[in-house]
């Protein structure tokens, strides 16, 4: 009997594209894959935004950790948090038609109020267990949690919070 993951094996092909053409076919293989609105397209998508924003997190972290991790925290969170709900909806579910900006932000905000919960206690115990003077070990701190809050939020805004479709 034929492995079923076999059966399926030109359909994963299709996917990934033909890897023996020239990187620049390849490259826009990989542009027109994420375009599409599967879940795995979107995933991609989502975390394209989430290492960008996560990047823009740790960059206010650092410029503002001299006023103590909890502060730069709080405000690198707000900062990074609007501008990731504002790409996933219009990049990541390409939802700026049909939800508004303050219902993006309201929605995934709440999600997010879990995360800055849940990281700001990791940083506390991290405060608590070294010397607190360890940026590095901070950002990778709030990346690991933030990646697993990340997924969470991904999960609500995909099949929670997706808008109604519209009928004709």
């Amino acid at each position: 009997m034929t492995c079923p993951s076999l059966l399926h094996r030109h359909h994963a092909a299709e996917a990934l594209g033909d890897l023996s053409r020239p990187a620049a076919h390849w490259t826009g293989s990989i542009a027109t894959r994420l375009r599409q609105d599967d879940t795995a397209a979107q995933f991609t998508r989502f975390v394209l935004v989430g290492a960008v924003t996560t990047t823009v997190y740790a960059a206010f972290f650092v410029t503002l950790s001299g006023w103590g991790y909890l502060t730069a925290h709080l405000v690198a969170t707000a900062i990074s948090t609007v501008l990731a709900n504002e790409l996933h909806r219009r990049l990541t579910f390409r939802a700026d038609e049909r939800v508004h900006w303050f219902t993006a932000q309201w929605e995934a905000g709440g999600v997010t109020i879990i995360g800055l919960l849940a990281t700001s206690t990791a940083l506390g115990w991290l405060d608590a267990v070294t010397d607190g003077s360890n940026t590095g070990l901070q950002i990778a701190t709030v990346a690991a949690v933030t990646a697993f809050i990340g997924l969470m939020r991904f999960l609500a805004l995909r099949w929670i919070f997706r808008p109604e479709p519209v009928t004709s």
